[in-house]
């Protein structure tokens, strides 16, 4: 070899060591980028894991407190239908009455306007069926009062008119008067737990 040949390859060999540092070097690079990116990819994985899991987390809780409402009120609306039918099983047994339990009622309730005076009006058909002593039983449960003959636009039972106040004890009213006492009642007695 000449010293041309040997320049050439003195030359070709720093090349090559040149180069294999280079790659080295890069590789070297390479490496740090690569675990760099995957240590980021890592940690935004994890960020969007925890996200995932936080959302799972509300959606399950919301859902399931969802449900729970949706139980909740459709349980509130099957008690409300129950309290509902009870309340119309109470008027209907009411209206219901034969004539002689029917007006023992009517004294009944009569007996907790003792003391008081008026007129009483009734509905129509109360009217046609008015027993003969309608009047003096009144009188005998406390309540002084004259019936009219006009009919009331009542379910059943009566309103008692003194002068410009009003009594009304039509069925109707006394249980709506009376509803929350008889929704607590069904409500112990139907849905106690």
């Amino acid at each position: 070899m000449n010293g041309k040949d040997k320049i050439l390859s003195r030359i070709m060999s720093d090349c090559d060591e040149s180069v294999k540092a280079i790659e080295a070097d890069a590789e070297k690079q390479r490496g740090e980028i690569l675990a760099k990116a995957k240590l980021e990819a890592d940690k935004v994985s994890a960020e969007i894991m925890a996200k995932a899991e936080r959302k799972k987390t509300q959606l399950t809780a919301s859902s399931k407190s969802r449900a729970e409402l949706e139980i909740r009120n459709a349980l509130l609306k099957k008690r409300r239908e129950e309290i509902d039918k009870t309340v119309d099983m109470i008027l209907n047994y009411l209206t219901g009455l034969d004539d002689n339990g029917y007006f023992e009622f009517i004294y009944k309730i009569a007996s907790t306007l003792s003391g008081m005076s008026g007129t009483v009006y009734l509905n129509e058909k109360d009217l046609a069926r008015l027993p003969g002593d309608f009047s003096g039983r009144l009188a005998a449960a406390g309540l002084s009062a004259d019936v009219s003959r006009e009919p009331a636009d009542i379910t059943g039972g009566f309103i008692l008119k003194c002068g410009d106040v009003e009594e009304n004890m039509d069925f109707f009213a006394i249980v709506s008067a009376k509803r929350d006492e008889l929704e607590d009642y069904i409500n112990r007695e139907l849905f106690a737990e």
